[in-house]
């Protein structure tokens, strides 16, 4: 049995890892997902991924499809088992390790709300999403 059809963000909030999407749910959940972060000044990402390698391609995909200048990896190997990055576009550093057993896909939060009608400083996390979700 295949999960119900995914239409928002929201419904991203009840997977561990990120779920196969059809082009149209790929083309909608993108289409949201830069509507609301027009409403923040900078992002804080989260990748879960197989290695090191392929939380950098997900992280440097993401950063150009937004058109970002490129964060800064700490120094360190490379690690080809499970991995959490964590990236903050407000200082520029990201950094790696490894962790067994998460799931598999990007998290992304706003944070400084452009608006304080719009609630506090930081913004809702969005995903897990695809890992390949901006590679076009």
């Amino acid at each position: 049995m295949s999960d119900p059809a995914i239409t928002s963000l929201a419904d991203l909030n009840r997977f561990r890892s990120a779920p196969q999407l059809s082009s149209h749910e790929r083309k909608d959940l993108k289409n949201e997902l830069i509507a609301e972060m027009r409403h923040f000044a900078w992002f804080t990402v989260g990748v879960m991924a197989p290695s090191s390698t392929d939380a950098m391609t997900c992280l440097r995909d993401l950063e150009l499809a937004m058109g970002w200048p490129p964060m800064k990896c700490e120094e360190g190997t490379r690690i080809e088992s499970g991995v959490f990055l964590k990236a903050n576009q407000s200082t520029g550093c990201i950094r790696i390790r490894a962790e067994a057993g998460l799931g598999e896909g990007f998290l992304i939060s706003g944070h400084q709300a452009e608006s304080q009608q719009l609630g506090p400083q930081s913004g809702p996390t969005w995903g897990p999403l695809p890992l390949d979700f901006f590679h076009d």
